[in-house]
């Protein structure tokens, strides 16, 4: 991480930090030598209300829209029009002093005596958005006619299982890869423990450029790389880019499954046959298994404004959060135990959810192996008016427990695709990490 010089900026919603919060703006807009921005992670969405000139209060929030309208004459009309920007330009170093604040730490507490996973997840979306705009920044504007949104969280690495609660946890993070619409973020997020830090996870976004009216894609500047480090890093989103697109492909919404697979599933189908009747429609479950359908649980939210983003959308990190509680709940009923999250992979987020919306959430074991468990959460929007359903997300989550669990068996040829899904994730998780 780029951390050569800068400045370390004390904000944060306590009264001590907040009164230097005009002090961080002065700088933050003041200051054009600054290789790493500071600051604590609370006022990250203070500031990207002011990047896109948001309204803090729902009922101003059409007026807000309605100006933002306006920006799109400073929208560049192709890339070469940009100037470059380095990885050192959209360097972020964020704080969450859960040693030194307890009221703060109430909020990320969990009834484990750790750290509420969910709310992490919410900060690093922020954190993604702010590394984004801190890349496109144009100190010519007051605010940004860019609307950068998350498209897809490609994947979140757990490195230590336990996060303290009273200990404080950084955040640090810059852009790795630039398309013409698209930017990637990795973040890195560590925990001061006994006198020094310890890694926590490491996490890689890609994020959508769009139009202040949120209704087309827009260019954003392209990336100048500096040294061999910065074009390896710079690779890599390549490669992954690459691989997302064969993954993509290779679907099982799209294409049959592969040779393997289908030997795979055929067996777990005669494995569950009951010999005694000769006979296809006859199921009877082996020793230590678990038929999918009896490992699911649902949720519904009904979406207020108080989850909203800066563009008046139901808040990414809020989504997040509820998913990955509902599968970890859904991991811990089906185990028995307390599970730990391993990594979060893939998930994509195809629909923005809107305010008042019935968000309907629907988790699903679909794979096991030895002590971990994949868990795949499914959300959608449901319209009160019309009963139309229109999927939202698909998040996945791999857990592990301290014991071996049960095996789960699909029944139907839905659960089948939902439980090879399952272990084609399983499998890339534990190829990253191995």
């Amino acid at each position: 991480m780029f951390i050569n010089s800068g400045i370390y900026l004390p904000v944060g919603e306590g009264s001590g930090y907040r009164n230097n919060y005009h002090y961080r703006h002065f700088l933050l807009n003041n200051v054009e030598d600054v290789s790493i921005l500071f600051l604590l992670i609370f006022p990250v969405r203070n500031r990207l209300r002011e990047i896109v000139g948001a309204s803090t209060n729902w009922k101003d929030h059409q007026q807000a829209l309605a100006e933002r309208t306006s920006l799109s004459q400073y929208l560049a009309q192709s890339q070469d029009e940009l100037p470059a920007k380095t990885m050192k330009d959209s360097a972020v170093e964020a704080h969450l002093p859960l040693g030194s604040q307890p009221t703060l730490r109430e909020k990320y507490l969990n009834y484990h005596n750790s750290v509420r996973f969910g709310r992490i997840l919410e900060d690093l979306d922020s954190l993604a958005v702010l590394i984004c705009y801190s890349h496109t920044w144009n100190k010519e504007l007051k605010r940004s006619p860019l609307s950068i949104v998350t498209a897809l969280v490609d994947k979140i690495d757990m490195r230590k299982n336990i996060i303290y609660p009273d200990c404080d946890i950084k955040f640090t993070g810059h852009v790795t890869w630039v398309g013409k619409t698209s930017i990637e973020a990795k973040m890195h997020v560590s925990q001061y423990h006994d006198g020094a830090y310890t890694d926590v996870l490491d996490a890689t976004f890609v994020m959508v450029a769009r139009d202040p009216e949120n209704e087309r894609a827009a260019f954003i500047n392209p990336l100048k790389l500096e040294s061999p480090e910065e074009k390896a890093i710079f690779q890599q989103g390549e490669i992954n880019k690459t691989r997302r697109v064969e993954l993509s492909t290779a679907s099982l919404l799209k294409v049959a499954p592969a040779a393997e697979e289908r030997t795979l599933i055929h067996n777990l189908f005669l494995n569950t046959l009951d010999t005694r009747t000769v006979s296809f429609r006859s199921r009877i479950l082996s020793t230590n298994s678990v038929w999918m359908e009896d490992a699911k649980m649902k949720g519904l939210e009904i979406c207020h404004p108080q989850e909203r983003n800066i563009f008046n959308r139901i808040f990414g990190g809020f989504l997040m959060r509820k998913a990955y509680e509902l599968g970890w709940a859904n991991a811990c009923a089906f185990a028995g135990c307390r599970p730990t999250l391993v990594a979060v992979d893939d998930i994509i987020f195809r629909k923005p959810v809107e305010i008042g919306s019935l968000l309907l959430l629907s988790s699903q074991v679909c794979y096991t192996e030895g002590m971990h468990i994949q868990v795949r959460v499914h959300t959608e929007v449901l319209d009160p008016l019309t009963r139309q359903h229109s999927t939202t997300n698909v998040f996945h989550f791999t857990f592990c427990v301290e014991k071996d669990i049960p095996a789960v068996v699909p029944q139907s040829y839905g659960e089948s695709m939902l439980y090879l899904d399952g272990k084609r994730h399983f499998d890339e998780t534990m190829r990253s990490q191995g």
